[in-house]
Order: C-alpha cells, then structure tokens, then sequence
C-alpha cells in the first residue's frame, strides 16, 4: 500500500533565524505503521506536494495550529481525485470539529497499537470517521523508535552545518501552564518511557545532536539524574527545555552533553537571574523564550524586562506574543470575556497579536514585538550570537572526538537563507 504522509507548510515568525528541523510527530507517527504500509514522506516546509502522483491513501500530520488550514487545503485537493485522507497530530486534536470536515479520517491521540486496525478497516472499507483514543494512553513501553528512514536527511542543517534530530525521553506533563494544551493533549500524569528504550533511539541516531522535545524534563529529580547518567556514555551534545534547578543534576546534565535549554522568563526577578546564572556556572547555554502581551504587561514592563535580559547574558532569545490556542486556560479566558478578535487559525504563529491586551491596544503589543526582537539583537545579531552557541558545541565535539565536518550544502537550501 502506498501511503502518502504530509507535514504542511506555516509561517514562521518573521524575526527568527531562518532554518527548518525535522519534524518529530510523523516520524514517531511512521513508527506505529504496519510493515506493509509503503510510506512517502512530505515535509511541505521544504518539498513541493506533487497531488498528481498516485497514492493509495494519504495520511496529514499536524503540529501547529497555523498548519490546520494548509491542511484542510492540501486534504481537499486529495479528496477531489477521490484519494481518502486521515489526519493526526497536535493540531488535529485541538481542532478535531472543523477537521472532521475536510477528512474522511480523524484519529485522535497516540498512534502506537492502533494504526492496525485502522489501516485494516481502511483496506476493508470501513474506516471510521473519527478514531478518538484521547486519554486513553498507549502503554509507554511499547513506543519504539521513530522512523527517521522516511526523512530526506540531507536538506536538515543551517548553511552545511548539521542541525539537531528530535528525540523524546516521555510523555505527559504534571504541570498546567497558563498558555498551553499539553493538558488536554497528554494528560497531567508524567509519563517516562524506559532508559533502555530512551538510550537505544538516541544511540541509533545518526547524528550528535539533539533536541529532546519533552515538555520538560524537570519532572522527577532521581529520573532527571538517572536518564543523564545513561546518557553519558553516548557523548551525545543535546538541547532541551528546563533543568531542575538543582546541583546534581545540573553537573549530570552537563556530564551528559548539554547544550543549551530554553528557558521561560517571566519576569526580572533575582530567582530568573540566578536561573541562568546556574546554568552558566554548568557550561549550559540558554535561549530564553518570553512571552509578551500577558494582562500585567504594559509598555514600560515590557521595556524594563528587555533590558533585563541584556543584564543576565542571556544566550539567545525567542519573543511570542500571547496566543490562545484552543483548549488552553488562555483561550478558555479570553474567549469567555470576548477579547479574542481573530479566529483565523493562520495568525495564529505566536508572532501575531489575536486578542485585546489589557493594558496595552494590539497594535502597541504588536510593536512592542518586534521591538523586543529588534533591541535585544541590537548589538550582536541573531545570526552571530547562533554561531556563538553553534561554536560552542564544536569546541566541545572536537575535545570528546564526535565532532564531524560540515555537511554538504545542497543549492536549493542555500536560496532559503
């Protein structure tokens, strides 16, 4: 069976360094598929769909919110040559009710154990319209490693430099942060694949960089520091999001290759400053992720923190606006008090004001945007502070022997940058 799998195009933020990594959900996907399934992979950020080559069925994979519409276009193309689609993902999840109208198939929730059956009701026609596992979790042991066969490897890196692979050592999150979904999507409870299992993908990764996605890794303190000690033999060099704040586990990181870790910053108190002084102190760099446009935010705050994070050294930094995802707290409130001004999914890229600050109109939010972007990379630009970080994990790679050459640019790559 030929299976098309695409992943749509979005628009990314217009302030941020231009590079594409490859994505984690349709590999992980692939993995859950059964051995007949002959899978085409399509990654629109950087390949063009061909809708005249033949395909059995076509599967879409969507991460982003700004995705969903590109998807919904991309799946009626499909449908209008009488080809059958089903979607999954994120996205997919958060926008399950105006997916159904585009799709034949809307699978909800974890893949592993239960694409069999439904690619056998497909082949028997009798796909379902809408397969929802939401909540009802697949056993963590059983995900495997994903199928990062289907990637075309070689257009992934940032003017020949290689980029990271992603990788994921759990699911789930105990916390229930204001602006995220990862509540709804993966539940409250942390959930720890198996080291072994961990161990063994990240060892079969053909390459010594990686991004582990979860959502945070600062979950359980004895996990934290024993997924770094297995780590340490592999010399792998890794980005993440948060690190315990904690001695141990902060120098087993570091044993362990990490990189950097993006941080959320909140505010400009001395617990953020001394938040990264840590992580410096440990040869861990940080890219800070901030978020402007919360209901205490006013111009003069949002001035003060930007000037802030030119104090504290900050690695880099990644600004987003606000944005109301839906089945977020956020979106919940401000729906509710009717702030909301747009629900056209396409601005919804974390670069766009959607709603009705409290203290500030959207256009002065939408400024003070790009202001941030623009004043903190005032004096070193984006690009030179990502070489900085980029020449840092070189040193490290050449002092443990893992380092390798640049990559081969290929021309269609370089008319990206």
């Amino acid at each position: 069976m030929k299976f098309k799998l695409i992943y749509p195009k979005w628009e990314k933020l217009d302030r941020q360094t231009r590079f594409t990594l490859p994505p984690h959900g349709p590999v992980v996907f692939a993995a859950a598929l059964p051995d007949y399934v002959n899978v085409e992979f399509i990654d629109e950020n950087i390949q063009e769909i061909d809708f005249d080559q033949p395909a059995d069925f076509v599967g879409i994979s969507v991460m982003l919110t700004a995705q969903i519409k590109r998807g919904w276009e991309i799946a009626d193309k499909f449908r209008q040559k009488g080809i059958k689609v089903m979607f999954g993902g994120i996205a997919t999840m958060l926008h399950a009710e105006g997916t159904q109208e585009h799709a034949d198939c809307v699978f909800l929730g974890e893949a592993e154990g239960r694409m069999e059956q439904v690619f056998s009701d497909f082949q028997n026609g009798k796909l379902q319209k809408v397969y929802n596992y939401m909540q009802d979790f697949p056993a963590i042991e059983t995900i495997g490693t994903a199928r990062r066969s289907i990637l075309d490897r070689k257009v992934y890196n940032y003017r020949g430099i290689q980029m990271v692979d992603l990788v994921h050592a759990s699911r789930g999150c105990r916390f229930n942060c204001y602006p995220c979904a990862v509540r709804f999507l993966g539940g409250r409870s942390f959930r720890p694949r198996p080291f072994d299992k961990v161990v063994e993908e990240m060892a079969s990764i053909n390459n010594n960089r990686l991004f582990i996605v979860d959502n945070s890794l600062a979950q359980d303190k004895q996990w934290e520091m024993d997924l770094f000690k297995e780590m340490i033999p592999l010399k792998k060099k890794w980005c993440c999001h948060p690190i315990e704040d904690d001695d141990k586990v902060l120098d087993l990181a570091a044993q362990a290759g990490a990189w950097f870790v993006y941080q959320a910053i909140f505010d400009s108190s001395d617990f953020i400053r001394d938040r990264i002084k840590r992580y410096h102190d440990y040869g861990i760099a940080v890219e800070g992720s901030i978020l402007l446009g919360l209901d205490y935010h006013d111009e003069i705050y949002i001035k003060k923190l930007i000037d802030f994070l030119l104090e504290i050294d900050l690695d880099m930094a990644e600004f987003t606006v606000l944005t109301p995802f839906p089945h977020t707290r956020t979106f919940d409130d401000l729906h509710n008090e009717k702030r909301i001004f747009s629900y056209d999914w396409n601005d919804y890229t974390c670069g766009k004001v959607v709603f009705q600050p409290k203290l500030l109109t959207p256009e002065e939010l939408q400024s003070l945007y790009y202001y941030a972007w623009d004043k903190f990379y005032e004096e070193e630009p984006q690009n030179y502070k990502m070489f900085k970080m980029l020449k840092k994990v070189v040193d490290k790679e050449k002092a443990d022997g893992t380092y390798k050459p640049r990559v081969r640019q290929p021309v269609t790559q370089e008319r990206k940058f």
